[in-house]
């Protein structure tokens, strides 16, 4: 015995579409040595990937069961539309493996702790693809923060204005949808592509209450530029036990592009962390820097593994609760109201067709700047706000 450790055997569920982004990041870690990937699991045939083609000897399956028993991951990484998330987990945890899941990663409270009850029960870990929360750039602020630079914090706000073609929504069955075949979905802004906005925030009020934040109340505003059954634009405000609230003003349907904003605004100064991108304005700043540095979530897994007590998980399950208490909240919100006609402008033809809702930037920005919601602004085309109460 020469005391050398094999690489942890690793497995992607979900291989296609943004898993193909995770094997991305596999390739050098399996180049190097660092793990081995053992499985590839998907449903349709796995795509070609250019910048990670499919290592000798790894297997290929469509269905997860039959892959866990043949290769016997020591991680596995789960990839797959959101309502499908707990049973695979399950499964997989069953098998003996950790678990890095995508966000959200669960959509119901009642289905987080059937998740925590499997991790406990089988003593595994499961860590949430937020990745952003392994932002140096996010530590930045936050010690920033600790260090009074900007007074006393008053208000947390994200602002993010994407575009998503028709093609984004008929991408697959649950595409757009608020439930599929019973089960919920909520493949709104929200919920799935602007869900690191909303967690930055909750990273946020978590580091001034030094415990993950429980929200108590939701007011919100839902609005769709397509006949879809979820938002694509929305304004979230959340309240806390304690501390000030997060207010979270989000689109897919944006004239103009902005990356993603954290905003946090104090009673001496102001705050900005561009969060794709690691550009961080403190007061006093002269101009925006990037501040370098991301503990990979993957990384961080496997160095979990190998010291549990000294290397804590960046984005474990419990720390995405109140994430999932937000979504718990929002499945009982009404269908969102359809903005169409003169507020709306199409460009492009086909599956690339994008709808700008006209103005909305600037209604975002007034919303996060306020911390109000656009009736609140008596925006012409905004909806009476949906209010509800959280247990807990």
């Amino acid at each position: 015995m020469n005391g050398h450790t094999p690489p942890t055997r690793v497995a992607v569920i979900g291989a296609n579409g943004h898993g193909r982004w995770h094997r991305r990041v596999i390739a050098p870690l399996h180049a190097a040595g660092r793990l081995r990937l053992v499985a590839l699991v998907d449903v349709r045939p796995v795509e070609d990937e250019p910048a990670a083609p499919v290592p000798p000897g790894v297997g290929v399956f469509t269905d997860h069961r039959a892959m866990l028993a043949a290769t016997q991951p020591e991680v596995v990484v789960i990839c797959t539309p959101p309502h499908t998330h707990l049973p695979i987990a399950r499964d997989a945890l069953a098998a003996g493996a950790d678990l890095l899941l995508e966000k959200p990663p669960v959509l119901s409270l009642v289905e987080h702790e059937e998740l925590t009850q499997a991790l406990a029960a089988t003593g595994r870990v499961a860590q949430v693809g937020f990745q952003a929360l392994g932002s140096a750039a996010l530590t930045a602020l936050t010690d920033a923060l600790a260090a009074g630079r900007v007074g006393t914090v008053t208000g947390i706000a994200t602002v993010a204005a994407w575009q998503r073609p028709d093609a984004y929504y008929v991408r697959s069955p649950w595409a757009g949808k608020r439930t599929l075949d019973g089960r919920p979905v909520l493949d709104g802004a929200l919920a799935n592509p602007l869900a690191h906005a909303v967690m930055q925030c909750l990273a946020v009020a978590e580091v001034l209450g030094g415990a993950p934040p429980w929200p108590t109340a939701i007011e919100v505003e839902r609005y769709r530029v397509r006949p879809i059954e979820v938002e694509d634009t929305a304004v979230l405000r959340v309240r806390f036990r304690a501390g000030p609230p997060v207010l979270a003003a989000v689109t897919l349907a944006a004239e103009e592009f902005v990356a993603g904003e954290l905003v946090v605004t104090g009673t001496t100064g102001r705050a900005v962390l561009e969060y794709p991108t690691d550009r961080l304005r403190l007061p006093g700043d002269v101009v925006t820097r990037r501040v370098p540095g991301r503990r990979g979530l993957l990384e961080n897994l496997l160095a979990h593994r190998a010291d549990p007590d000294g290397l804590p998980l960046i984005a474990p399950l419990a720390r995405t609760a109140p994430f999932t208490a937000l979504l718990d909240a929002l499945r009982a919100a009404p269908e969102p109201r359809l903005l169409d006609g003169d507020l709306v402008a199409d460009v492009g033809e086909g599956g690339d067709r994008v709808r700008h809702l006209r103005g909305i930037v600037d209604v975002l920005r007034r919303t996060a700047e306020r911390g109000a919601l656009p009736s609140e602004l008596a925006v012409p085309w905004a909806t009476p706000v949906y209010r509800a109460e959280l247990a807990g």
